[in-house]
């Protein structure tokens, strides 16, 4: 599972452009697939056969693509403005290395010197129209020569495990639940099986819907990264969840209550199993569930989800742990619908 996570998490996949991520679970996923189909939106959808034929129509869901910077404009100087492609916090952005376009041009996301600011100023978070990226180029003309408007930007790709377990990369929302799935994929699975490889969905959960609406699920199973708080300065209630609370089986989200069944399987799964889980504190975010409970008659769904640090940043942060166990907590459910 490490392997694999680490490998996802290296791509870019940045909303709109998840090309990469895309070809390579193809790749992965081939030789295993009774069937793969690549949607108008480009989400890639694949099923495979199981032992049984379950009594429902089931599917995985898990997002390729990741927040990122798009550019918006080229000055004079040659520097990049741009702006925000899904939730990020612009606090986390500055001094950051970053890669531009499909050519990976390295550059920095800088603001005005420290010493130049007034009093106001520096009391402030700058707005994202007072950034740039620096590329190094001495003119627009220059600039131009290597990236275009509308170009995508993601995060610097440096992968670190450290302390007690932990592991620090971007994207691990949602690479992690990728990972998961690609591992089932490669397994002998308990039932018939389709697995969504859905885009766009940190920009309002599209490819999800467009997922769902096409393959007609009676049930399904999100695998996502949710929100951990357990950082300094911020009241245990909070912190959501805990990056050492184990597997995180909401409830509730903003965008989706989930199906009360679902929810209580997932749990006696994970304490018959001896597998530690929680669940949020507090409700907050929003996954492709929204969209896929709502697909068509309605869909019941239920969801799985690794507590991650700094989300939606460069230095996302979980437990390695927590890999494993949610592959296993997934597992459980495709033998428990099929034999239901």
């Amino acid at each position: 599972m490490l392997d694999t996570v680490k490998t996802l998490c290296y791509l870019s996949g940045v909303s709109g452009c998840e090309d990469e991520v895309r070809d390579y679970i193809l790749e992965r996923a081939m030789p295993f697939a009774s069937e793969i189909i690549t949607d108008s939106i480009e989400n890639l959808l694949v099923f495979k056969k199981g032992r049984v034929e379950p009594g429902k129509r089931l599917m995985l869901c898990a997002h390729m693509d990741e927040v990122g910077l798009i550019v918006t404009g080229i000055d004079d100087e040659g520097y990049l403005k741009f702006d925000f492609i899904g939730g990020i916090d612009r606090r986390v952005v500055i001094g950051k290395r970053v890669y531009v376009g499909h050519d990976r041009i390295p550059g920095f996301i800088g603001i005005k010197a420290f010493h130049l600011l007034d009093k106001d100023e520096k009391k402030t978070v700058p707005k994202v129209g007072d950034m740039y990226i620096d590329i190094g180029a001495r003119s627009k003309a220059e600039a131009e020569k290597q990236v275009a408007l509308g170009d995508v930007v993601a995060f610097d790709d440096v992968i670190a495990e450290f302390g007690d377990g932990c592991l620090k990369a971007k994207a691990l929302d949602d690479r992690v639940g990728c990972a998961v799935m690609l591992k089932l994929l490669e397994e002998e699975l308990p039932c018939d099986t389709w697995f969504a490889f859905t885009v766009q969905e940190e920009v309002g959960t599209r490819g999800a819907n467009v997922a769902a609406y096409k393959l007609r699920p009676d049930l399904a199973l999100v695998l996502e990264g949710t929100t951990a708080a357990d950082l300094p300065g911020v009241d245990e209630g909070k912190q959501i969840c805990s990056l050492n609370g184990g597997i995180v089986i909401p409830f509730m989200d903003h965008g989706t209550i989930y199906d009360r069944g679902l929810f209580k399987m997932l749990a006696r799964l994970a304490d018959d199993n001896h597998i530690k889980w929680q669940t949020k504190g507090r409700i907050t975010g929003g996954t492709d569930a929204s969209a896929i409970q709502r697909s068509r008659e309605g869909v019941r769904t239920g969801a799985l989800a690794c507590a991650v640090r700094n989300i939606h940043s460069h230095a996302c942060i979980a437990k390695i742990k927590d890999f494993d166990d949610m592959l296993e907590l997934a597992r459980l459910f495709l033998e428990e619908v099929a034999n239901d």
